[in-house]
């Protein structure tokens, strides 16, 4: 007995450290997105790519969803209501407002202000899921949104005028960020009864509708310019981009959350604008700045110690 009672207390916390880590790795990949919608936004709108996008995942998710049908059955209103918070909100809805903003605002204020996503998360995970964060958890967040800052804006001053953060544009991007922290929150409570395969297959499954309106209101025409060899292209991207940003991400982040609070995954989020750092330096010729380079070891440091915390406090609950 005394044997199992040991191995069980090694176990679990490197469980639910694995989780976290889970969580940094789906939300990295996210950051490989751009590789593939630049070529894509040549030929078809956001809404467009996002719709094609989720058709294939459609087809993807649909058969693991029917594998877990039966636990759609024990869904309530609740879990429903959850459930399009994750996929209206968090799929549909938090892109096309925070795309907006950035097409109608100044640039600088609304990557400010999704940055507060974090904060959302945290709020709703104490105030719905009832998480208690650890002794040292708002020093760690302070050093892990510091590190984002550096990473978007470096040494400067983001924005010259209040105005900046008055508008609509502002509004638009506060909804995002509380939108999307909305669907971290929810995506864990639903986890707490349901597979992270069901949870992701409705998330892109429950989505299509809504963006099916979307683009049909859009009224864009569909083009593809360039001959086989163009669309050839964009047939592949897109089928790269619902793959590898979309559905792998979206299996390791869920699993993740599984073993992970709310309020711990919104930080390991973070690891999303250090992907797209090193892409921009890999892909695009950008070169990485010294600001970078520290917000890259303040993010590393929080996610480190955060996960440490994190399975610390789990396995002695």
């Amino acid at each position: 007995m005394s044997n199992v009672s040991a191995s069980s207390s090694v176990v679990r916390p490197a469980r639910l450290r694995g989780g976290f880590w889970l969580v940094v790795m789906g939300a990295a990949l996210w950051g490989v997105d751009p590789l593939f919608r630049i070529i894509l936004l040549k030929s078809l709108t956001s809404s467009q790519i996002v719709l094609l996008e989720h058709v294939v995942l459609f087809l993807a998710a649909f058969p693991v969803l029917w594998r877990h049908r039966a636990e759609l059955k024990a869904i309530r209103f609740r879990q429903a209501g959850a459930l399009l918070i994750v996929s209206w909100g968090g799929s549909a809805v938090a892109t096309i407002l925070f795309t907006m903003a950035l097409s109608s605002g100044d640039l600088n204020a609304v990557l400010l202000l999704q940055k507060l996503q974090p904060l959302f998360a945290i709020g709703l995970a104490a105030l719905l899921l009832k998480e208690r964060l650890p002794k040292h958890f708002a020093p760690l967040m302070i050093v892990a949104l510091a590190g984002t800052y550096l990473l978007t804006f470096g040494w400067s001053i983001p924005f010259g005028h209040v105005n900046s953060f008055i508008s609509i544009s502002s509004v638009m991007a506060l909804g995002a960020a509380a939108l999307w922290g909305g669907s971290t929150v929810m995506g864990r409570y639903l986890l707490g009864s349901m597979k992270y395969e069901t949870v992701t297959s409705l998330r892109f499954i429950l989505a299509l509708p809504l963006l099916f309106v979307v683009t049909a209101l859009e009224r864009a025409p569909w083009q593809f310019q360039g001959g086989i060899g163009a669309t050839s292209a964009v047939a592949i991207n897109l089928l790269l981009q619902a793959l590898l940003p979309g559905l792998l991400s979206m299996l390791l982040y869920y699993k993740g959350l599984s073993t992970t609070k709310a309020s711990f995954a919104t930080l390991a989020e973070l690891s999303f604008p250090m992907t797209g750092v090193v892409i921009n330096w890999v892909v695009f010729n950008q070169l990485v700045t010294l600001p970078q380079i520290i917000g890259f070891a303040l993010i590393w440091t929080a996610l480190f110690f955060i996960s440490n915390q994190q399975s610390r406090q789990q396995s002695l609950g």
